[in-house]
């Protein structure tokens, strides 16, 4: 049997490995792409396009993906114990179906050049000495594994699924909305930490959903049903699927040879809110642009890259997340936010975007804990 070679191949053409395949074939590289499903098809997920993703995307010379989807121009946010504020995001965001994104995505990637193709991954080889191989029928000098949280290119470099404590379980849906312009997320102290969430698309339905971290039994989807019921108001669901989140706070490495991982399969989940599609095309065009230099020392270079552009975010999202687990601290930042815009703009960067924390945010905070309102 032939083996087809190229430069660099993907597996996933999810938002993190069309935005490596984007990059790569930028860079003059010759990539294949690889899926297990035609396009379009659904992808469990919030929907949300942070304003992050797409500056991320634009400079990859991929415009249009929210075309049709108006701008989200504000935010409420529920704290466990009731506390609210609502406020016009730093930048607007978009809730655009995976459906439409997705395929958006992957059809960019094919015109940089990528060859695409459905395909179920199952074994791959990386000696080291050589290219790696792929099902026996693909050959590359640099492999990608884009393919989500249970990445088969994960298993094959020997790191487990995250553990309790690390990774998230959540139910998504439609139903009608009448609201179009905010996006709303209530929090919950009952198995804090948890969440529920309203994304309005713009055309009178929402995607809703709630959320929370596993922390060893298994959760049924008529509970996670349940639990969303209870704290969002709105007509019936349609289009329930469930899925796994895993968190930053506990990353593999991002490279090994020449194998590298991007997105869900790096555990590259923001563990403060859930959000992921900026991660996935910031740290698939960053494997992208790596593995295009060629094999050699290429997991040292993107690890190198991902440690420039995220990792003083990475420690700062995961303090958040240490901070939080109090709910009283949520409830503290709710109402520091309420009071001071400036608090709100960092909470939500550091939530949607690579921002970080500061010593002025923080003791806005600590102030609304010691004097709560």
């Amino acid at each position: 049997m032939s083996v087809d070679r190229f430069d660099v191949a993907v597996v996933g053409a999810g938002p993190a490995g069309s935005a490596a395949a984007i990059a790569a074939c930028r860079a003059g590289a010759r990539v294949l792409l690889l899926d297990r499903s035609d396009f379009p098809r659904d992808k469990p997920c919030g929907d949300g396009v942070a304003a992050a993703a797409v500056t991320v995307l634009e400079a990859l010379g991929v415009h249009g993906v929210t075309d049709g989807y108006p701008p989200i121009g504000r935010v409420r946010l529920v704290g466990p114990g009731g506390s609210t504020v609502a406020r016009p995001l730093p930048r607007p965001a978009h809730t655009v179906p995976r459906r439409v994104f997705d395929q958006r995505l992957v059809r960019a990637a094919v015109a940089a050049g990528a060859d695409l193709r459905r395909h179920t991954v199952r074994v791959i080889h990386d000696e080291g000495a050589g290219p790696v191989v792929i099902d026996g029928r693909f050959e590359a000098a640099v492999l990608i594994g884009a393919d989500g949280a249970g990445s088969v290119v994960r298993r094959a470099l020997g790191h487990p699924a995250n553990p309790p404590g690390h990774l998230a379980v959540a139910i998504r849906g439609y139903a009608p909305t009448a609201n179009l312009d905010e996006q709303i997320i209530v929090t919950t102290e009952q198995r804090w930490p948890a969440y529920a969430w309203t994304f309005p698309i713009g055309d009178g339905t929402a995607n809703v959903g709630y959320g929370e971290v596993l922390r060893g039994e298994p959760l049924s989807r008529a509970y996670l049903l349940e639990r969303m019921n209870d704290l969002l108001a709105g007509g019936e669901p349609t289009g329930l699927r469930a899925h796994h989140l895993p968190l930053s706070t506990r990353r593999p490495p991002p490279g090994r040879g020449r194998t590298l991982l991007a997105g869900d399969a790096l555990s590259l989940i923001n563990p403060f809110t859930g959000e992921g599609i900026f991660y996935a095309v910031l740290s698939g065009a960053l494997a992208g642009a790596a593995a295009a230099g060629g094999p050699s020392r290429v997991a040292e270079r993107y690890r190198d890259a991902l440690r420039r552009r995220l990792g003083r975010h990475l420690r700062h999202s995961g303090l958040a997340a240490w901070l939080t687990r109090r709910p009283s601290v949520v409830d503290a930042a709710m109402r520091a936010a309420a009071r001071d815009g400036r608090v709100f703009d960092r909470v939500v960067e550091l939530g949607l975007e690579d921002g970080l924390l500061d010593l002025r945010t923080v003791g806005h905070i600590t102030a609304g804990l010691v004097r709560p309102e």
